[in-house]
């Protein structure tokens, strides 16, 4: 997908390029997941997972940019993979009003604006494609999470018990949350 970098001032004065990953990004993509992996239970991936293989990256990498029906976007601050985010549209007809987003970033550059800026790029996206709604779901007790979605407009419209397993075997329910995107639909 088409996507022209944009570069944007963060809240302690650097700069971030917000763009769509390269095959040359795949070693600091795998780095940058073993570091959020390390930093918090709130994403998928732990630990102690396998991680991808250079190779594998490239090949995700390259699947992403090369689909009509996805976008992702880096966030690059100083050289360093702060985040990353994508959304994904759908292809049938009777849910292709919906897409959905996932999205995580470095601890360290937390509270600087990029998710928010990440976040605004994706939904600008679906509202250009005419999509109604975008959805994504989040460990009900990340509350900085919830507060940035709830800033975007997202609603919490379901509760899925115990959906989340931590890596210490506690179960945490997991929140589905929508947003009714402002244009109207194509």
């Amino acid at each position: 997908m088409n996507y022209p970098a944009k570069t944007i001032r963060l809240r302690d004065g650097r700069t971030c390029t917000l763009r769509i990953p390269c095959a040359a990004d795949a070693d600091a993509m795998i780095a940058y997941l073993r570091t959020i992996a390390s930093e918090t239970e709130y994403i998928l991936w732990s630990p102690q997972e396998p991680f991808p293989t250079v190779e594998r990256e490239i090949a995700y990498i390259e699947s992403l940019v090369n689909s009509p029906q996805a976008l992702c976007l880096l966030a690059d601050v100083e050289g360093e993979v702060a985040g990353n985010c994508q959304i994904s549209f759908n292809a049938k007809q009777k849910i292709a009003h919906r897409s959905s987003i996932a999205i995580a970033l470095q601890q360290k550059f937390w509270g600087l604006g990029i998710g928010s800026a990440l976040l605004r790029e994706l939904l600008d996206e679906a509202e250009r494609r005419g999509v109604r709604q975008t959805e994504l779901d989040v460990v009900a007790e990340n509350v900085r999470a919830r507060a940035l979605y709830e800033k975007m407009g997202f609603e919490a419209v379901a509760v899925l018990p115990a959906a989340i397993r931590f890596t210490d075997g506690t179960l945490h329910d997991e929140l589905h949350m929508i947003r009714i995107n402002t244009k109207k639909e194509n």
